[in-house]
Parts: C-alpha cells; sequence; structure tokens
C-alpha cells in the first residue's frame, strides 16, 4: 500500500478494531484450545506460502480450510481466534499496515462465518458419523459468508488505496478466485470429519493436497502475469517506433475499460477490451518506421501502409490464444459508423462492439495528446467533438457512456497537456461543437473537410488526389483527416 487517506486509514482501523472486539468480548468456555493451536498453526503455514497474484503485493492463500474447520470445532469465537494467527505468517511482503488488516480480515471473516453455521443449525464440536449430512447446509452458509466478507474487504480496502477499476481490484473480484476459494473450504469440513480418528495429527495430512492448491493457483498467477508481459512488451515495442504516441496505448486500455464498465459488460469482455486496447496499435510493427516518423508529405504507398496496420495487426496477436474478442477490436477500431472507415468500410452494428468501443477512447486520447503536428485539446473540447460526431463517427451509446465515467471519475491528461484539460469533467462542456475532428474526404458536398488542427483542407486531405498528403501521424490518428485510397 501506498500513502493512505485518511478514510483508508479508518477502514482498516475498523476492521482491526472489530476483529478484535469480536476476540475479545468471548465467551471462552468450552473452546478445545489444543485444537485451536493445531488450527491456528496450519492457518501460519498457509499464510505464509501464499501466492503473490499481482505487482501490487495481493496475494491468495488457503486460509479458508482452517478457518471452516474451527467453524466446526471450535466455534465463532475459537474460529476467530484461530483467524488471528495470520498475523504469525512469515511471508516478507506484507508491511505491518497490510499485515494487521490481513489479520482483521480472517479473524471477521471466521467470527461471523462461525455465527452464520449457529444461526443455521450446525453443531459445535468434534463431528461424529450421525452429523452427516446435516452438518453439511449450515457449513455450505458458513462458507458463503467467509468468502464473502473476505473478499468485500479486499475489495474494499484496494478501493481506498487505488483505481476502483485497477488491475488489483479486478483479481480481488476475479470470480474464478471466489469459486477457488470455495472450493478449497470443502477441505474445512474435512479436518472436521477425520478429526475424531487422527485429531490434531489432521491438519498434517492436508497439508500435501493444500500445497497442490496452492502450486495450481501459482500457475494460474504466473500465467496472468506472462500475459500482461507479452502485451506489455508489444506495446513498449510500437512506441518505440512511433514516439509520438507514447502512453497511448495505456490510455485507450484505460478509456476501453470505463467505457465497457460503464455499459455493464462481463468482468471477462472487460479484460479482454483492456488487451485489445492495449494492442490496438501493435500493427504498426508492421509499418516502417521511416513512414511513422516521417514529417514530409507521404506518398500513396506510404499512406496505403498507414491504412493497412490494423490487418497487420491482426496478422501480428492471432495466435495469441488469450486475447480472444480482442482481435476483432484491433482489426476494426478505424472503422466509422457511417461506412467511411478502414479497413473494410464496416458500418453501424457491423462493427465490432470491440471496435466501436476502441474508437471512441482512441478518438478522445488523440485529441488530448500532444502530437507532431498539433497540441493537446482539453478535455471539454474534446468531448464536445465526440458529440458531435457521434452517429457518424462513433457509436452514440458509447459516447454517452464515456462522457458519463469521465463526468464521474474525470480523466488524467498526459503530461504537456492544457492546464485547463487536467480537471475538467463533462459538465463543464457547452453543448455546441468547438473544434472538428472530422473534416473527412468527401464528407462535405464541396469535398473539402476540417483537418486535425482546425484548417480547412482539400486535394488530398480532401476527395480529390492532388496536393500532398498529410505526415503519418496525422493519417493515423482517428481524429484527423480521412482520405479514400482508390487504388485498394
Amino acid at each position: 500500500m501506498g500513502k493512505l487517506s485518511r478514510i483508508a486509514w479508518l477502514y482498516i482501523g475498523s476492521v482491526v478494531a472489530a476483529a478484535a472486539f469480536a476476540v475479545v468480548r468471548g465467551p471462552f468456555s468450552g473452546i478445545q484450545w489444543d485444537q485451536v493451536v493445531a488450527l491456528g498453526l496450519l492457518l501460519v503455514a498457509c499464510e505464509s506460502t501464499a501466492t503473490l497474484l499481482n505487482s501490487r503485493c495481493l496475494a491468495w492463500s488457503a486460509n479458508t480450510t482452517a478457518s471452516l474447520a474451527s467453524v466446526i470445532l471450535v466455534g465463532p469465537v475459537g474460529a476467530a481466534i484461530v483467524g488471528s494467527f495470520t498475523l504469525l505468517g512469515i511471508r516478507r511482503s506484507p508491511s505491518l499496515t497490510q499485515r494487521l488488516f490481513n489479520t482483521g480480515m480472517f479473524t471477521l471473516s471466521a467470527y461471523l462465518a462461525g455465527k452464520t453455521y449457529l444461526l443455521s443449525g450446525g453443531p459445535v464440536g468434534t463431528p461424529q458419523p450421525s452429523s452427516f449430512p446435516g452438518v453439511i447446509g449450515p457449513f455450505a452458509c458458513a462458507v458463503l459468508v467467509h468468502v464473502t466478507v473476505n473478499f468485500s474487504l479486499v475489495a474494499g480496502v484496494l478501493w481506498l488505496t487505488g483505481e476502483p477499476g485497477s488491475a488489483a481490484g479486478k483479481v480481488a473480484l476475479d470470480f474464478k478466485l471466489w469459486v477457488t476459494d470455495i472450493g478449497y473450504a470443502a477441505f474445512g469440513v474435512l479436518i472436521a470429519a477425520l478429526w475424531s480418528v487422527l485429531g490434531p495429527f489432521t491438519p498434517v495430512l492436508v497439508v500435501i493436497p493444500l500445497l497442490a492448491a496452492r502450486w495450481a493457483v501459482a500457475q494460474f498467477a504466473a500465467q496472468q502475469r506472462a500475459y500482461e508481459a507479452t502485451v506489455s512488451a508489444l506495446c513498449q515495442a510500437v512506441e518505440t517506433k512511433d514516439l509520438y504516441t507514447r502512453g497511448h496505448s495505456e490510455r485507450v486500455s484505460r478509456g476501453s475499460v470505463m467505457i465497457a464498465r460503464e455499459i455493464g459488460m462481463r468482468e471477462d469482455r472487460v479484460e479482454a477490451i483492456r488487451y485489445a486496447g492495449m494492442l490496438h496499435d501493435v500493427g504498426k510493427l508492421g509499418v516502417p518506421t521511416s513512414v511513422l516518423q516521417k514529417n514530409g508529405s507521404l506518398t500513396d504507398d506510404e499512406y496505403a501502409a498507414i491504412q493497412l496496420h490494423p490487418m497487420r495487426g491482426l496478422d501480428i496477436v492471432r495466435e495469441i490464444g488469450f486475447l480472444d474478442e480482442a482481435l476483432a477490436g484491433i482489426m476494426h477500431h478505424h472503422e466509422r459508423i457511417d461506412g467511411r472507415g478502414y479497413p473494410m468500410g464496416l458500418a453501424g452494428d457491423e462493427i465490432p462492439e470491440f471496435a466501436r468501443v476502441l474508437a471512441v477512447a482512441d478518438a478522445f486520447d488523440a485529441m488530448t495528446s500532444d502530437r507532431s503536428y498539433r497540441g493537446a485539446r482539453p478535455v471539454p473540447d474534446a468531448v464536445a467533438e465526440l458529440r458531435k460526431w457521434a452517429g457518424t463517427q462513433f457509436d452514440p451509446a458509447f459516447v454517452d457512456a464515456f462522457v458519463t465515467a469521465i463526468d464521474r471519475d474525470g480523466w488524467q491528461v498526459p503530461e504537456g497537456a492544457p492546464a485547463d484539460a487536467e480537471h475538467a469533467t463533462a459538465a463543464d462542456v457547452l453543448s455546441a461543437g468547438v473544434l472538428s475532428i472530422v473534416g473527412r474526404s468527401g464528407s462535405t458536398p464541396n469535398g473539402t473537410g476540417m483537418n486535425g488542427n482546425g484548417h480547412n483542407g482539400n486535394g488530398r486531405n480532401g476527395s480529390g488526389r492532388s496536393g500532398t498528403v498529410a505526415p503519418a501521424g496525422e493519417l493515423d490518428d482517428p481524429t484527423g483527416p480521412l482520405r479514400a485510397i482508390e487504388s485498394l
């Protein structure tokens, strides 16, 4: 955790205080302390071998197993005491604040699970054969409460210490981890059932399958990190070739996720569109560097190479299995609702949903970023342009969703953007457009249009073939002029 706000400190303090109160108030009568110690040591072993899920030190452990076994064997207070053994874990990565929060979280989760178990009619103590299957129902209720409280508290602290849509927050709420935790909770009832036979040696018996579970989760986490590394490497390669778009891919990814969450996309699709945003310009790797960084006019062949970059991008990443639906977004993010885009001239709903989302985020970041041929525009002007061209270049529903998200969450502009852009929101935008993004080829009766600098253009920047072609950066810019390529 970085520097914490007062609200974050209050939240963490409240969790720790509630957990301490649950333990201190007791009652302690009837608790079998040998069971508490044995299960506590099992929990310490699980906590000490937790699997790191990402760079923010979010980790998963099989603590749930020990906590839920204690719910059956020693009741709510005993389970809370077992949960407090989290403080003794020997992992080096958690800070003192994180360690205290984790301890409070597991203690409170175990206590509330124990209370739920009792309220559901579950008997406390070492179960006998006659206890089954009657104990299963109350135990299932306790599992759901334990996992829900655990994940909710984690999501809360991540939300207060970072961005709600951050990767860490996503992992904390990942449905796969919910299912994983619930699955390994079943070991808890196994420990309780075997206690009458093996006694305190029961935890030793389940250590091996728990280590296997830890290995499986570690492989999943390593795979996710490999995905991230692959995407980051490709983005870095693109930005090395096209210096003026440095940071552009990350911002388009962030904007696309904002739209996706606003329209209620499933979490797995949100993750896919995040990858699509990161890789939408990967096709530039197939465009000669001399063309991308050329400041002068482009030939027809060079211009054609620029407009082919979406298809080259698809060729580069089509074999990367985890991208799935992102591939369609990468291929078609320069299509337009009116059918005047490229590479295939799709229109309306023919354009894949991911591509329509990316188009909005891509254009917005292009407008609010410095380019070689113009300076960054303020956020209110860029939002006005999105609204102006909704229904022509952009999907109106996704423009509305993006504006709503910006109005609520704001937008962090790149360094060097206008000072009044950084804290602007959609609420500041007037209904009238200020600058034009699309004065596109053939978009006006006389064949003239408005280029990326807000100046009228004709010839190659209009519908004709005479004159000069703009620099590569402007031609690829979704807010710059579009010229039909008659040779394609």
